[in-house]
Protein backbone atom coordinates (compact mmCIF):
# COMPACT_ATOMS: atom_id res chain seq x y z
CA UNK A 1 0.00 0.00 0.00
CA UNK A 2 1.29 3.42 -0.95
CA UNK A 3 1.75 6.02 2.45
CA UNK A 4 -0.87 9.23 2.79
CA UNK A 5 -0.04 12.65 2.92
CA UNK A 6 -3.22 15.08 3.69
CA UNK A 7 -2.13 18.84 3.20
CA UNK A 8 -3.88 22.15 3.73
CA UNK A 9 -3.64 25.01 1.80
CA UNK A 10 -2.74 23.02 -1.18
CA UNK A 11 -4.15 24.66 -4.10
CA UNK A 12 -1.05 26.88 -5.05
CA UNK A 13 2.31 27.99 -3.68
CA UNK A 14 4.21 25.47 -1.25
CA UNK A 15 0.81 23.44 -0.45
CA UNK A 16 0.82 22.79 -4.76
CA UNK A 17 5.18 22.54 -4.65
CA UNK A 18 4.65 19.66 -1.36
CA UNK A 19 1.55 17.39 -3.64
CA UNK A 20 3.96 17.10 -6.47
CA UNK A 21 7.07 16.24 -4.66
CA UNK A 22 5.30 13.63 -2.53
CA UNK A 23 3.19 12.29 -5.57
CA UNK A 24 6.68 11.80 -7.32
CA UNK A 25 7.85 10.08 -4.14
CA UNK A 26 5.06 7.06 -4.12
CA UNK A 27 2.23 8.68 -1.93
CA UNK A 28 -1.47 8.91 -2.38
CA UNK A 29 -3.17 12.48 -1.68
CA UNK A 30 -5.37 14.07 -0.04
CA UNK A 31 -5.22 17.77 -1.14
CA UNK A 32 -7.85 20.24 1.32
CA UNK A 33 -8.12 24.27 0.36
CA UNK A 34 -11.19 26.67 0.22
CA UNK A 35 -11.40 27.26 -3.60
CA UNK A 36 -11.80 23.53 -5.64
CA UNK A 37 -10.91 24.88 -8.97
CA UNK A 38 -7.25 25.40 -7.48
CA UNK A 39 -7.25 21.59 -6.13
CA UNK A 40 -8.83 20.43 -9.34
CA UNK A 41 -5.72 21.51 -11.29
CA UNK A 42 -3.38 20.62 -8.94
CA UNK A 43 -4.97 16.90 -9.07
CA UNK A 44 -4.63 16.96 -13.21
CA UNK A 45 -0.77 17.87 -12.55
CA UNK A 46 -0.57 14.81 -10.36
CA UNK A 47 -2.05 12.65 -12.88
CA UNK A 48 -0.23 13.61 -15.76
CA UNK A 49 2.85 11.93 -13.16
CA UNK A 50 0.97 8.57 -14.02
CA UNK A 51 0.08 8.88 -9.91
CA UNK A 52 -3.20 7.91 -8.74
CA UNK A 53 -6.57 10.59 -9.25
CA UNK A 54 -5.43 12.52 -5.62
CA UNK A 55 -8.91 13.23 -3.43
CA UNK A 56 -9.78 16.85 -2.76
CA UNK A 57 -11.67 18.42 -0.64
CA UNK A 58 -12.65 22.00 -0.41
CA UNK A 59 -12.03 23.01 3.30
CA UNK A 60 -12.10 26.32 5.08
CA UNK A 61 -9.81 24.81 7.97
CA UNK A 62 -10.67 27.70 10.48
CA UNK A 63 -14.07 25.64 10.41
CA UNK A 64 -13.62 22.74 12.96
CA UNK A 65 -16.49 21.00 11.50
CA UNK A 66 -15.24 21.23 8.08
CA UNK A 67 -11.69 19.95 9.28
CA UNK A 68 -13.47 17.16 11.09
CA UNK A 69 -15.65 15.95 7.52
CA UNK A 70 -11.90 16.19 5.66
CA UNK A 71 -10.33 14.08 7.91
CA UNK A 72 -13.66 11.99 7.84
CA UNK A 73 -13.30 11.78 3.63
CA UNK A 74 -9.77 10.92 3.98
CA UNK A 75 -9.90 8.30 5.94
CA UNK A 76 -12.92 6.42 4.56
CA UNK A 77 -11.25 7.21 1.08
CA UNK A 78 -7.91 5.62 2.03
CA UNK A 79 -8.43 3.60 5.34
CA UNK A 80 -5.41 5.62 7.37
CA UNK A 81 -3.41 8.71 7.03
CA UNK A 82 0.52 8.64 7.51
CA UNK A 83 1.14 12.29 6.84
CA UNK A 84 -0.31 15.53 7.98
CA UNK A 85 1.29 18.55 6.41
CA UNK A 86 -0.37 21.62 8.15
CA UNK A 87 0.34 24.41 5.53
CA UNK A 88 -2.70 26.82 5.32
CA UNK A 89 -2.10 30.05 6.08
CA UNK A 90 -2.38 33.89 5.65
CA UNK A 91 0.79 36.84 5.42
CA UNK A 92 -0.12 40.29 7.45
CA UNK A 93 1.99 43.46 7.52
CA UNK A 94 1.26 46.81 8.67
CA UNK A 95 2.35 49.30 11.83
CA UNK A 96 0.24 46.94 14.95
CA UNK A 97 -2.06 49.32 15.62
CA UNK A 98 -3.61 49.77 11.73
CA UNK A 99 -4.81 46.37 12.49
CA UNK A 100 -8.31 45.73 13.61
CA UNK A 101 -9.36 42.71 16.00
CA UNK A 102 -11.34 41.28 12.64
CA UNK A 103 -7.84 41.48 11.13
CA UNK A 104 -6.21 39.64 14.45
CA UNK A 105 -8.81 37.16 13.91
CA UNK A 106 -8.59 36.70 10.63
CA UNK A 107 -4.39 35.76 11.11
CA UNK A 108 -4.84 33.51 14.22
CA UNK A 109 -7.67 31.42 13.00
CA UNK A 110 -6.08 30.64 9.85
CA UNK A 111 -2.22 30.29 11.31
CA UNK A 112 -2.87 29.12 14.36
CA UNK A 113 -6.34 27.71 15.20
CA UNK A 114 -6.61 25.66 11.24
CA UNK A 115 -3.42 23.55 12.62
CA UNK A 116 -5.40 22.67 15.86
CA UNK A 117 -8.50 21.78 13.94
CA UNK A 118 -6.61 19.18 11.97
CA UNK A 119 -4.35 17.85 14.47
CA UNK A 120 -7.32 17.61 16.96
CA UNK A 121 -9.29 15.51 14.40
CA UNK A 122 -6.20 13.94 12.95
CA UNK A 123 -4.61 12.68 16.45
CA UNK A 124 -6.90 9.93 17.79
CA UNK A 125 -5.85 7.80 14.21
CA UNK A 126 -2.13 8.49 14.64
CA UNK A 127 -2.51 7.78 18.61
CA UNK A 128 -4.97 4.25 17.45
CA UNK A 129 -1.96 3.39 14.79
CA UNK A 130 0.84 4.07 16.96
CA UNK A 131 2.29 6.00 13.96
CA UNK A 132 2.04 9.04 12.13
CA UNK A 133 4.14 12.57 11.27
CA UNK A 134 2.75 16.08 11.44
CA UNK A 135 4.85 18.63 9.77
CA UNK A 136 3.69 22.07 10.57
CA UNK A 137 4.72 25.26 8.53
CA UNK A 138 5.97 28.06 10.92
CA UNK A 139 8.05 31.04 9.64
CA UNK A 140 11.50 32.47 10.51
CA UNK A 141 9.14 34.81 11.79
CA UNK A 142 7.41 32.16 14.24
CA UNK A 143 11.34 32.39 15.79
CA UNK A 144 12.65 35.95 15.02
CA UNK A 145 10.29 38.88 16.40
CA UNK A 146 9.65 40.69 13.96
CA UNK A 147 8.65 44.34 13.19
CA UNK A 148 5.48 45.17 11.36
CA UNK A 149 4.55 41.56 11.03
CA UNK A 150 3.25 41.52 14.90
CA UNK A 151 -0.18 39.88 14.26
CA UNK A 152 1.76 37.07 11.84
CA UNK A 153 4.87 36.88 14.06
CA UNK A 154 1.76 36.24 17.07
CA UNK A 155 0.46 33.77 15.06
CA UNK A 156 3.89 31.79 14.10
CA UNK A 157 5.05 31.81 17.39
CA UNK A 158 1.88 30.14 18.49
CA UNK A 159 2.69 27.48 15.77
CA UNK A 160 6.51 26.99 16.78
CA UNK A 161 5.20 26.17 20.60
CA UNK A 162 2.67 24.31 19.29
CA UNK A 163 5.23 22.31 16.91
CA UNK A 164 7.78 21.80 19.83
CA UNK A 165 5.66 20.63 22.37
CA UNK A 166 3.67 18.57 20.62
CA UNK A 167 6.80 16.76 19.06
CA UNK A 168 8.36 16.24 22.92
CA UNK A 169 4.85 14.90 24.65
CA UNK A 170 3.91 12.83 21.32
CA UNK A 171 7.75 11.39 20.41
CA UNK A 172 7.43 8.59 23.15
CA UNK A 173 3.81 7.62 21.52
CA UNK A 174 5.63 7.16 17.89
CA UNK A 175 4.29 10.14 16.32
CA UNK A 176 6.50 12.55 15.08
CA UNK A 177 5.95 16.09 14.99
CA UNK A 178 8.11 18.70 13.08
CA UNK A 179 8.14 22.63 12.46
CA UNK A 180 9.34 24.17 8.84
CA UNK A 181 10.92 27.81 8.82
CA UNK A 182 11.02 29.70 5.57
CA UNK A 183 12.11 33.01 5.14
CA UNK A 184 9.89 35.19 2.90
CA UNK A 185 9.03 33.45 -0.32
CA UNK A 186 8.14 34.02 -3.42
CA UNK A 187 4.41 32.50 -3.44
CA UNK A 188 0.81 33.57 -4.42
CA UNK A 189 0.47 33.33 -0.11
CA UNK A 190 1.64 37.33 -0.87
CA UNK A 191 -1.55 38.08 -3.17
CA UNK A 192 -3.98 37.01 -0.13
CA UNK A 193 -1.57 38.66 1.90
CA UNK A 194 -3.64 41.57 4.53
CA UNK A 195 -1.54 44.87 4.18
CA UNK A 196 -2.69 47.77 6.68
CA UNK A 197 -1.29 51.08 6.41
CA UNK A 198 -2.45 54.66 8.10
CA UNK A 199 -4.17 55.25 4.90
CA UNK A 200 -4.76 53.63 1.23
CA UNK A 201 -1.49 55.34 -0.37
CA UNK A 202 0.43 54.15 3.01
CA UNK A 203 -1.18 50.59 2.32
CA UNK A 204 -0.35 50.09 -0.86
CA UNK A 205 3.36 51.47 -0.45
CA UNK A 206 3.78 48.20 1.54
CA UNK A 207 2.09 46.07 -1.05
CA UNK A 208 4.79 46.75 -3.66
CA UNK A 209 7.98 47.39 -0.99
CA UNK A 210 7.23 43.51 -0.74
CA UNK A 211 6.90 43.15 -3.67
CA UNK A 212 10.44 44.85 -4.59
CA UNK A 213 11.83 42.50 -2.01
CA UNK A 214 10.12 38.93 -3.30
CA UNK A 215 12.13 39.65 -6.74
CA UNK A 216 15.31 39.71 -5.40
CA UNK A 217 17.50 36.30 -6.00
CA UNK A 218 18.34 35.10 -2.65
CA UNK A 219 14.30 34.98 -2.02
CA UNK A 220 13.28 30.64 -1.62
CA UNK A 221 10.84 29.31 -3.23
CA UNK A 222 7.86 26.84 -2.73
CA UNK A 223 9.48 24.20 -4.07
CA UNK A 224 12.80 24.99 -1.67
CA UNK A 225 9.86 24.46 1.26
CA UNK A 226 9.03 21.69 -0.09
CA UNK A 227 12.04 19.56 -0.49
CA UNK A 228 12.50 20.74 3.48
CA UNK A 229 9.03 19.15 4.18
CA UNK A 230 10.58 16.11 2.59
CA UNK A 231 13.95 16.09 4.14
CA UNK A 232 11.93 16.32 8.13
CA UNK A 233 9.52 13.48 6.51
CA UNK A 234 12.30 11.20 5.09
CA UNK A 235 14.62 11.45 8.33
CA UNK A 236 12.54 11.93 11.14
CA UNK A 237 13.41 15.88 11.70
CA UNK A 238 12.00 18.13 14.49
CA UNK A 239 12.85 21.30 12.67
CA UNK A 240 14.16 22.64 9.50
CA UNK A 241 15.32 25.95 8.68
CA UNK A 242 14.67 26.47 5.07
CA UNK A 243 17.65 28.51 2.85
CA UNK A 244 18.28 31.99 3.94
CA UNK A 245 16.28 31.77 7.30
CA UNK A 246 19.20 29.66 8.58
CA UNK A 247 21.01 33.08 7.64
CA UNK A 248 17.61 35.12 9.97
CA UNK A 249 18.25 32.80 12.72
CA UNK A 250 22.33 33.42 13.26
CA UNK A 251 21.94 37.05 13.35
CA UNK A 252 19.05 37.23 15.74
CA UNK A 253 21.51 35.07 18.16
CA UNK A 254 24.02 37.84 17.19
CA UNK A 255 22.95 40.47 16.70
CA UNK A 256 19.75 41.02 17.60
CA UNK A 257 19.26 44.89 17.10
CA UNK A 258 20.66 44.60 14.19
CA UNK A 259 18.36 41.93 12.74
CA UNK A 260 15.41 43.94 14.13
CA UNK A 261 16.69 46.90 12.13
CA UNK A 262 16.84 45.48 8.95
CA UNK A 263 13.53 43.93 9.41
CA UNK A 264 12.33 47.69 9.75
CA UNK A 265 13.99 48.97 6.63
CA UNK A 266 12.17 45.89 5.08
CA UNK A 267 8.37 46.16 6.62
CA UNK A 268 7.97 50.14 7.32
CA UNK A 269 6.47 51.92 4.81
Amino acid sequence: MAPTVLITGASQGIGKATALLFARKGYDLTLAARHNEGLLGVAQEVQSLGRETPLTVPCDVTDPSQVTSLVEKALDHYGYIDVLVNNAGVFASGPVEEFSLSDWHQVIDLNLWGYIHTINALLPHFLQRKTGTIVNISSIAGKVPTPYLVPYCTSKFGVTGLTQALHAELKPKGIHVCGIYPNLIKSSLMERAVFRGKDEQDTQNRRHQLDNVLKTPVIEKPEDVANAIWDAVKNQKSEVMVGSANMSQALNRLFPGLLQWLWRQVFKS
